[in-house]
């Protein structure tokens, strides 16, 4: 291993294939992966010092002035990253081990007390869970080691031996972070729990009660439905009801495992449990065969690993996140994962369930029908799917299988363990603010507005509830009026005048204007 930096580039217009805007020279991340040649997914915004005093970000770049140009050496770029960009532990993890603990240990010996010094002590040891050849910081004030003003934070923890308040989300097994963006941030202060509540604090217990059953029974619906699949409708009911215990159970192996029995049903064509191949998510070719992926899923052998890190997040770091920064983590970090044959999906939604339920983020006895809003945003889950896929593509090493599966050549474990969950998580909480701002309240609204017209039917003809059901489904779907073939059928007993109370009965609950004619059904 190398124990000094190679060296750095100078003025570029192109890095790794990408184009920059200007004439510019990477720093920091872009300047460490370029230099020690890693094989990382490229962080989303990548840094770099252009050659006019103005600051400019597009197409992927950060161009700051060439006064923030940092020293072009080791440490003036890790000092940049951590300053202006943040943590990205997979490419730190790859540099120290790139780098080797004689740079590190003499980095630090040259800045024995400076904050960003103690920082990347703390981290080498903290990743590679190696002790570098040095004594105990004695001087120095106790820094973050993440900047809580660039990236949200765990519970902090003092480490007395590099002086440093160790605040990551998460453990060496599992840590994803997330920026804080002005998007989450004014998420954040919107306090959407506090909004859910307050929306159901009026609403009746009957009526919240029917209210919850059929967003969950939507919920599980959606989650199928984004799978591109139709299961019976008793799998769907019974899938509801484990998203209805959700953060009831703690996260575990096991507890994985059932789930996957549940969303499953009929077990006989797919394998239960862990894989034991690798895994992706795309398509064949037509005539060869050969996989086109879009995914590449964790290697088998890391599965159990990444797994534990994952049960450790949850039950160690997530409760001190934001609930839907913590949620987004956890549940995109396990589709990313993919650790089995099937069934990756529909889990992946539950945990987002899992994690709002634990914080108590769902009002008491209501699920928010979170999978039915990223139904109505499947392009952008897919995009934020996707974007990090594409990054993870580009440095995994893999060979076709004869059985048309993939097979992973190199070691890519920490990809799957450090990643930028922030696309995640803003995804996450536009689909949250919507179950909260319209669809619970519309629910409720449509129940209230479907027991008035009931009443008023009910005084006009006797009928049981699943015949106002049907009544109510004709009106709907005809704009208010009964069908010709309705009146002529399946309620044929009423008279004339009974068809027209009832349907403006319709029209009063549901605040339809005259139109005139309507469709027939």
């Amino acid at each position: 291993m190398r124990s000094s930096a190679p060296p750095f580039s100078g003025p570029v217009t192109v890095f790794r294939d990408l184009p920059l805007p200007e004439p510019a020279t990477p720093a920091g991340y872009a300047a460490l992966i370029d230099a020690y040649r890693l094989q990382v997914p490229l962080p989303r915004t990548l840094f770099g010092t252009g050659e006019h005093h103005r600051i400019r970000e597009t197409g992927g770049w950060r161009l700051l002035t060439p006064r923030h140009a940092p020293r072009a050496t080791l440490e003036g770029h890790l000092t940049f990253a951590l300053r202006y960009e943040g943590l990205d532990l997979a490419v730190l993890k790859r540099l120290f081990v790139a780098t080797g603990p004689a740079a590190i240990e003499a980095l630090v010996r040259a800045q024995p007390t400076g904050g960003y010094a103690r920082r990347v002590w703390f981290l080498y040891e903290w990743l590679l869970g190696e002790r570098l050849g040095l004594d105990g910081a004695a001087q120095g004030a106790y820094v973050p080691v993440v900047d809580p003003a660039l990236q949200w934070t765990g519970e902090t923890e003092l480490s007395s031996r590099h002086r440093v308040r160790n605040n990551l989300p998460g453990t060496p097994a599992f840590c994803p972070l997330a920026f804080r963006t002005k998007k989450l941030e004014d998420f954040a202060a919107l306090d959407l729990a506090a909004r859910a509540r307050q929306a159901i604090s009026a609403v009746p217990r009957d009526l919240l009660a029917r209210t919850a059953a059929f967003l969950l029974l939507e919920d599980s619906k959606s989650s199928y439905a984004i799978e591109g699949e139709r299961p019976p409708q008793d799998r769907i009911q019974r899938w509801g009801r484990a998203i209805g215990e959700a953060g009831r159970h703690p996260i575990s192996l096991d507890e994985l495992l059932r789930l996957q029995a549940i969303v499953i049903g009929d077990a006989r064509f797919v394998r239960l449990g862990l894989r034991e191949a690798g895994g992706f998510v795309g398509e064949h070719d037509r005539e060869t065969g050969l996989p086109l992926p879009v995914h590449i899923s964790a290697r088998p052998e890391d599965l159990a690993s990444l797994i534990e890190g994952m049960v450790a997040f949850d039950r160690g770091q997530a409760p001190h996140l934001d609930p839907v920064v913590a949620a987004a983590a956890l549940a995109f970090g396990f589709v990313n994962i993919h650790p089995f044959e099937d069934g990756n999906g529909r889990i992946h939604r539950y945990l987002i369930h899992h994690v709002l339920a634990q914080r108590g983020f769902h009002p008491s006895g209501v699920v928010f029908p979170v999978s039915a809003a990223i139904l109505e945003r499947l392009d952008g889950y897919r995009a934020a799917l996707e974007g990090y896929s594409k990054r993870l593509l580009e440095v995994i090493e893999w060979r076709p299988t004869p059985d048309g599966n993939v097979q992973v050549l190199n070691d890519t474990a920490d990809f799957y363990r450090y990643f930028d969950a922030t696309a995640y998580a803003e995804l996450l909480y536009e689909c949250v603010e919507k179950t909260i701002e319209e669809d619970l309240p519309r629910e409720t609204d449509f129940l209230r507005r479907y027991d008035g017209f009931r009443v008023q039917v009910e005084a006009i003809a006797d009928m049981p509830a699943r015949t106002v059901d049907l009544l109510f489904r004709f009106l709907r779907q005809n704009g208010g009026r009964l069908s010709r073939r309705a009146r002529e059928r399946e309620f044929e007993r009423l008279t004339e005048e009974e068809t027209r109370r009832i349907e403006a009965a319709y029209a009063e609950s549901f605040d339809l204007q005259d139109e005139g004619t309507q469709t027939e059904i």
